[in-house]
C-alpha cells in the first residue's frame, strides 16, 4: 500500500509518501530536505528488505529555495517531532517498531527529535552531518542506538562526531565508507540488529 502524507505549515506543505508492505518488519522514517540520491537508494534498499518506509520532506517547496533552510536545527527538529506525533496517531504506522534515517544537514535535527521521543525511536542512522550541532543536552539524552556513517573525505563530520561522542551515553558507532561505497547495506544491517 502507498499513501501520500501532508503536513500543513505557514510556509507551505510538507509532503511524504508511506510505502507499506503487507507484513512490514518495522517502519523507517527517512527524513529529507532536498531530493538527495542517497535517500532514495537507502529507502529502496530498506523497502526491498521488508521495511515500511515513510519518506518525509521537512522543507516546503518555497523553503527549499533558501540556501540556509537546512541550518535551522530547532525548526527541523520540531518538524520531525510533528512527523513522529503523526506516526504515533496513525493506524497504519503506530504499532510498528520505528527507526529514523537522516542525511547531512538533517543529522542534528534527527538526534534532537530522537532524544525527545526516546520511547518511540528505537534506532537512528545518519550519513554525514555535524552531530555536535544537535547540542549537548540532546546528545546526553539520546537513548536510541546511533550509527554515524561518513564518506572517506568527510573530515569535518568525523571531527564533529569525535567531539560529540563524549556526551553520548547510549550505544553508538562510527563507520567510514570507502570511496564510492553505498551506505545502504550498513544502514540495513544496523536496523536489522537494533529493531
Amino acid at each position: 500500500m502507498k499513501r501520500n502524507i501532508a503536513l500543513q505549515y505557514p510556509h507551505g506543505t510538507l509532503h511524504g509518501q508511506l510505502d507499506l508492505p503487507a507484513a512490514p518488519r518495522a517502519l523507517i522514517l527517512v527524513a529529507r530536505a532536498h531530493h538527495a540520491a542517497v535517500d532514495t537508494v537507502i529507502a529502496a534498499n530498506l523497502a526491498a528488505r521488508g521495511y515500511a518506509i515513510l519518506a518525509m520532506e521537512l522543507l516546503s517547496a518555497q523553503e527549499v529555495q533558501f540556501a540556509d533552510a537546512t541550518q535551522n536545527v530547532p525548526r527541523l527538529a520540531q518538524r520531525l517531532i510533528d512527523v513522529l506525533d503523526l506516526i504515533r496517531n496513525d493506524g497504519d504506522m503506530q504499532d510498528l517498531p520505528l527507526a529514523l534515517f537522516a542525511n547531512g544537514d538533517l543529522t542534528p535535527a534527527a538526534i534532537r527529535a530522537a532524544a525527545q521521543r526516546d520511547k518511540q525511536v528505537r534506532a537512528l542512522a545518519c550519513h554525514g552531518g555535524l552531530i555536535d550541532r544537535a547540542g549537548i543536552q540532546a546528545l546526553k539524552l539520546l537513548v536510541a542506538p546511533l550509527q554515524m556513517l561518513f564518506d572517506a573525505d568527510d573530515e569535518t563530520g568525523r571531527q564533529a562526531y569525535l567531539r560529540a561522542r563524549t556526551h553520548l551515553s547510549g550505544i553508538h558507532e562510527m563507520q567510514v565508507l570507502t570511496p564510492g561505497e553505498d551506505p545502504a547495506a550498513h544502514v540495513a544491517a544496523w536496523f536489522s540488529l537494533r529493531l
